[in-house]
Parts: C-alpha cells; structure tokens; sequence
C-alpha cells in the first residue's frame, strides 16, 4: 500500500491535488484501500481539462439554427407502408442471425421510489408483480424464441448497485437466457469539483464521485471488452434502452430495419408530444446535425409551430431508445469518448481542509448520449405511439411514477381484451382493470389476437388464463 501512497500522491500534487490525500493519517487500512482505489481510477487528465473549462467560464456561443427531423410517422402513407414491410424484413434477418445486441442502461438506484437497491429491481407488473429486470428479459426471451437466435444482453450497471445485480441476476437463474449470454458492466464514476477546479471530498476517507452520464455507455463498453465480446458473436449494432420503461421494445424489427436500409449509424424512436407545452427533449437538426433540442431552447413560436396537417413541427419527443452501430462507438471512444461534457452546478456536500462538513458550490459533468447524434451522418427518426411504448417510472408520484405506469398497462393490455372480446374484470380501488399480459406471449394486439385464438382452439372456446390475467 506504501507504494500506491507515493504513486497517487506524486500524481494528484503535480496535478494540485493532493488535499484528496490530506486526512490520509487518520484512515484506517480499509479506509485507504478504498480512496487508493478510487483515486486510481480518476483521469487526471480529464478532470483538469473539466477544471480549466469552470476557470475559463462558459462561452457565449450564437444561438443555434433549428429544424426539425425527417420522421418516419404512425400515420403512413402507401409508400411508407410499403417502405415499412421491407423494413421489417431486413430487421427480420438481421435479429434471427443474432446481429444484433441489447443494451440496458440500469446503473440507478431505487431510492426515489423507496426501493433500497437497483431500480431495475422495482416491481411495476400490475398483478404479478415482476421487476423492471423481469419484464426486460421476458421481452428477450420472447425474441430468442421468435427469432431463433440466442440473446446478448450488456448490462450497465453503476459502482452503486453493481453487486446487488450480480445478486439478482444470479438469484434469478439469469432470467432463463443463461449466464454467459448476459454481461454486466460497470459505468465510470468522476469526481465532482468546486467552481475553482479543485477536487471535492465527500468525506475524509472518500471523493464526491458522480456518474459520468448515460454518454458514458459507449465508453464504458469500449473499456470493459462488452465492444470486443459483441464483436466476437457477429453482433453489427445494438438496440439501446432503458431501465425504467417496461413497454420498451427492444427486438423490433421495423426499427431495427429502418436503420439498417438508411444505413445510419445511430437512430431514435420518438413519440408525439402531448401538446406544445409538454416539457420534453425532442429530436431534431441543431445546426445541421442530428441531436437533441431542448424545452428550453425553442422559442414560443417554434414550440407552436406546424406542419400541414396541423401537427407540431417540433413534436419527435425523445425516448431514450436507439439503434446504434458497433462501428460507430468505437469511432467515438477510440482514444477517449468524443462527447461534449455538461456541468450540473449545485449545492454538494463535502468538507474542509480541517475536516468539517460544508457545503459549497459544485460542479458534476455528465455525457449525454444523444450527442453522439450529432457524429451520424444518417440517422431515423422513427415516431412510435406512447401508449405502446413509453411509460416510464422515473418518481415517487405524480407523473411518470408506478401509479401513472401501472395504470398505462393495464389500460394497454385491457384495451386487446376488450378488442377481442374477452370478459373483463372490475376495477380495482386505483381504477384501474387488472389485467395484466405477459410479453413472452404477446407484444401487440395483433399478436394477442392471434394466441388469443390458438388458445380458444385448444381450450374447446374458453379464453386461456396464461395469456392475460
């Protein structure tokens, strides 16, 4: 341990750091594993580049010039429609030959929700109660049962809620898709820094440490060998989502060729903004390039703004769901990830040369992955309905909270029960009709329809319990 002292000692205070060090004398040996630990870890390099930027203070840049996206809409014409089934074939193809991975961004906690451990251990299936982390992997399962192909399902996790994972995924036998088909990796941390650049300590024995943002995916899978593991199985792109939205489709096939016939390098599932108001990112064209244009950026009259028909011309609400090619990361995180870094200014906790706890003015950077948009010469916006495919759980209450999605599938899977005739049960005391339908058997109505009926020809004409309750 003597050794790793002066390496990291020599290296923060040539960086005029080395106040990280400066309770060293009343650790414990567990205490200064640990900051030896997190210390060598920390990019020097990065974080006085990161300082440099606070002490430069922010540029006034012009005001971008805006426009909204090409979006391959809900509502088709008989060429799109024709365009879509040739789509759908090519991403046919492409998942029963096991081209395409399945990214699942979990490094969150629960604690918003009262959950002590990983959001994705949040139960939200209205009558069985399965786990954000269960209803994902029935939904790959069924793609590996559809499609024929095995799953390769990269996890990220976070340094938080790593080990609970791990737990969790073995606990449940990897949800059926085997082991070795599933890895787990581990999102980089940064430390946070006062607004003169300098380290912040959350307590004497330890940095304030800060996830580096869902941008840092890509990195994180270049680092931890998840690029060269997918590489070694054929996998050509990745359909990216995450955890917090359980009616998110991941082995879609019109998304998945959509992409691949544009030959974009990175895509995006939208959905139609509620109103003009509606306080969301949508995607658009900043200056020329793909990206995310947020609420705060549109004036009154682009938020207004129309096409037409009479829709909103700034309406591609983003989801967070995307395609995005193999190449294409390795192109932004060969030799460090080639994404912008936002500051998140605030209050943080920490303490002083003598050890007292204040707090000060802060700063945490992030990345954000629909920058890597901007680096996509091609790219699809493919607008999908929200009452299919967007409900997350993101609060205690209110909007987007286990109440509001509870009752969006419910009313999903109640409205294919009542399309087809099914007897339906009360309401519950939320309002809501307890109905719930396992992805593994259905994911559209369509395809409920068609179970639905198998399972009336097996059953002599009574509607089969497995397939909704």
């Amino acid at each position: 341990m003597k050794d790793r002292y002066k390496t990291q000692l020599g290296r923060f205070a040539a960086a005029g750091q080395d106040h990280v060090l400066g309770f060293w004398n009343q650790l414990d040996d567990a205490q200064r594993a640990r900051l030896l630990d997190q210390l060598e870890a920390v990019p020097l390099e990065l974080v006085a580049e990161l300082g440099s930027q606070l002490k430069d203070g922010a540029a006034h840049a012009a005001a971008p010039e805006l426009a909204p996206p090409d979006i391959f809409p809900i509502a088709r014409s008989s060429q799109q429609e024709a365009q879509a089934r040739q789509a759908r074939e090519r991403g046919l193809e492409l998942l029963a030959a096991g081209r395409v991975g399945y990214v699942l961004v979990a490094g969150g906690q629960g604690s918003r929700l009262g959950l002590d451990g990983p959001k994705g251990m949040f139960p939200v299936g209205p009558i069985s109660g399965q786990t954000l982390f269960e209803i994902h992997a029935a939904r790959l399962e069924a793609a590996r049962e559809r499609w024929g192909a095995p799953v390769s399902w990269y996890v990220m996790t976070s340094p938080a809620n790593h080990a609970a994972t791990q737990a969790y995924f073995a606990e449940c036998d990897h949800f059926g898709l085997g082991e070795e088909n599933i890895f787990l990796f581990q999102q980089a941390m940064l430390p946070a820094l006062d607004l003169t650049g300098r380290v912040l300590l959350a307590d004497p024995g330890n940095l304030f440490l800060a996830p580096n943002g869902h941008g840092g995916t890509l990195e994180a899978m270049a680092s931890s060998g998840a690029l060269e593991h997918a590489a070694g199985r054929g996998i050509e792109g990745f359909s990216y989502f995450q955890v917090d939205n359980p009616l998110v489709r991941p082995a879609d096939p019109l998304f998945i060729g959509l992409h691949a016939e544009a030959g974009a390098a990175m895509s995006t599932k939208v959905i139609p903004k509620r109103d003009a108001a509606e306080k969301v990112g949508v995607i658009g064209l900043v200056d020329g390039r793909f990206g995310c244009i947020e609420y705060s950026d549109l004036s009154p009259e682009l938020l207004e703004a129309r096409d037409e028909g009479g829709a909103l011309l700034y309406r591609a609400g983003n989801t967070a769901v995307h395609v995005i090619d193999l190449d294409f990361i390795r192109s932004l995180t060969d030799g460090g990830l080639s994404l912008p870094w936002h500051q998140a200014k605030k209050r943080i906790p920490t303490v002083d040369r003598a050890g007292a706890r204040v707090e000060v003015d802060g700063v945490k950077f992030e990345t954000f992955i629909f920058d890597a948009l901007a680096a996509s010469e091609r790219s699809v916006t493919l607008e999908v309905d929200r009452a299919l495919e967007f409900s997350p759980v993101k609060n205690a209450e209110g909007s987007d909270s286990p109440a509001t999605t509870r009752a969006d599938l419910c009313g999903l899977f109640a409205g294919w029960a009542r399309e087809c005739g099914c007897v339906l049960p009360d309401a519950d005391g939320a309002g809501n009709l307890p109905i719930e339908v396992d992805p593994r058997r259905a994911e559209d109505l369509d395809e409920f329809r068609a179970r639905l009926c198998e399972g009336l020809a097996e059953s002599g004409g009574e509607a089969p319990g497995h397939l909704y309750r």
